[in-house]
């Protein structure tokens, strides 16, 4: 588990740079950027192979990656209307 949440924390940072160029890029709904950041945090956990550990490991570590991405950003987003 230490070793999946090693791993999360590697990817998080670059999957929420890649989420914000997808929403930057494209029109896409608000409400799907959770989802779409899981899958982009899968992908990138799959394509990670610098990172020594299997496949089934870098997938749930690409997707928690993503979910931590989209908690990171919303933190970010509330802290920002708390000071207005």
């Amino acid at each position: 588990m230490v070793e999946i949440l090693a791993m999360a924390t590697v990817i998080a940072p670059v999957t929420g740079g890649v989420v914000q160029v997808i929403k930057k890029a494209t029109n896409v709904n608000k409400r799907y950027l959770p989802a779409i950041a899981a899958v982009v945090g899968v992908l990138l956990g799959a394509a990670a192979t610098f990172l020594d550990a299997d496949l089934y490991l870098r997938f749930w570590a690409g997707g928690i990656s993503g979910l931590a991405a989209t908690g990171l950003f919303e933190l970010g987003k509330n802290a920002k209307k708390d000071e207005e």
